[in-house]
């Protein structure tokens, strides 16, 4: 049975120089204990440490990513450059990176063409929002890419933002998917995580929330209303949005309340239902992934791994685990990648 990874991340040996010779968050430092990061531009002062595991894992996309591939199980990875990502760069810088970044990927996609997709990595500004626009229809024309990764914040603007609305326009012509990702939330959502370490407020709690604010933004000022073939990913398991449906419709449907979204055509849920697809990265329960196959169904949850951050094997052996017949585990491990990303 055919096997699609639809979160598998990278970096190329230019980025991880460019970030290492920066002097002003985002950046890295290599130390003997790991890598430092600083990746919130807006929290100048906080860093946590990456492995030299994980960095190195990172840069390996040949003979050593694909041998654990096939240790996995994996046919196929869709590649995304790992965060700290392009977004936060200043913008001449990260648009040079972000194309960089591509040409590079597009290099290894070219010698394991059955092995591995690209999403484009690119650096929508707040103040020339159509260089992303151009990179994107570059990627996905000239390179074959399949669509593009966006983390959740943008200097200090969400995805909403009226000045990303050509991005979502030109995503929804080519017919291609926004893979929506975590970052560590700005300043002005971090504070209350301070002081307890990377882990509240990055993969444990803070990733998810900031990533599911950032979703549930897109569906409230309503860019699923102007763009209602827009594709939006949203790994771990929906980064709990699924579990918050009754409550994100509550206004809505709760007339006696005197605001709300009275300016959507739907409901909330119902866009999480139609523009929406999730996928298993970095969650591993069954009892969640039960809950989003049964609001959602087969065909709006996809495999993924979050390698390296988490274990490809682990990926495989959690989907190998679950109740399933044979047409949902091929719909889960390639069938709904296939139609997503068109393959």
């Amino acid at each position: 049975m055919k096997r699609i990874d639809t979160e598998a991340h990278f970096f190329t040996p230019s980025y991880a120089q460019e970030m290492r010779e920066r002097s002003a968050p985002p950046r890295t430092e290599v130390t003997a204990d790991g890598v430092r990061l600083w990746d919130e531009p807006s929290l100048p002062d906080f860093e946590h440490l990456r492995s030299h595991r994980v960095e190195e894992a990172l840069c390996e996309i040949g003979e050593a990513r694909l041998a654990l591939m096939d240790q996995a199980g994996i046919d196929v990875q869709v590649l995304s450059l790992s965060t700290p990502g392009c977004e936060q760069l200043e913008q001449e810088n990260g648009s040079r990176v972000a194309a960089t970044s591509n040409d590079e990927l597009a290099a290894v996609i070219e010698k394991h063409p059955d092995r591995f997709v690209g999403l484009a990595a690119l650096a929508p500004s707040v103040d020339q929002p159509d260089i992303a626009v151009d990179e994107l229809v570059r990627t996905v024309n000239e390179l074959g890419f399949r669509g593009a990764k966006v983390n959740s914040h943008i200097h200090d603007t969400y995805l909403d933002d009226d000045r990303y609305s050509p991005l979502w326009e030109a995503m929804s012509d080519l017919g291609v998917p926004l893979y929506l990702h975590p970052t560590i939330p700005h300043r002005s959502m971090a504070i209350p995580y301070m002081g307890l370490g990377f882990a509240l407020l990055g993969p444990s709690l803070g990733f998810g929330a900031e990533t599911a604010l950032s979703a549930t933004r897109m569906i409230a000022a309503g860019v699923f209303e102007r763009f209602p073939n827009l594709k939006v990913i949203l790994g771990h398991l929906g980064e709990g949005l699924p579990f918050w449906l009754y409550r994100l419709d509550f206004i809505s449907t709760r007339r006696f309340m005197d605001i709300g979204h009275d300016h959507l055509e739907k409901l909330p849920s119902e866009y999480l239902r139609e523009n929406f697809i999730f996928t298993t990265s970095g969650n591993f329960r069954s009892g969640p992934t039960q809950l989003v196959l049964d609001e959602f169904g087969f065909d709006h949850l996809m495999l993924a791994s979050d390698y390296p951050y988490e274990s490809m094997s682990d990926a495989t052996g959690f989907v190998d685990s679950l109740d399933l017949n044979p047409d949902e585990a091929r719909q889960l491990n390639s069938g709904t990648a296939e139609a997503v990303f068109g393959l």
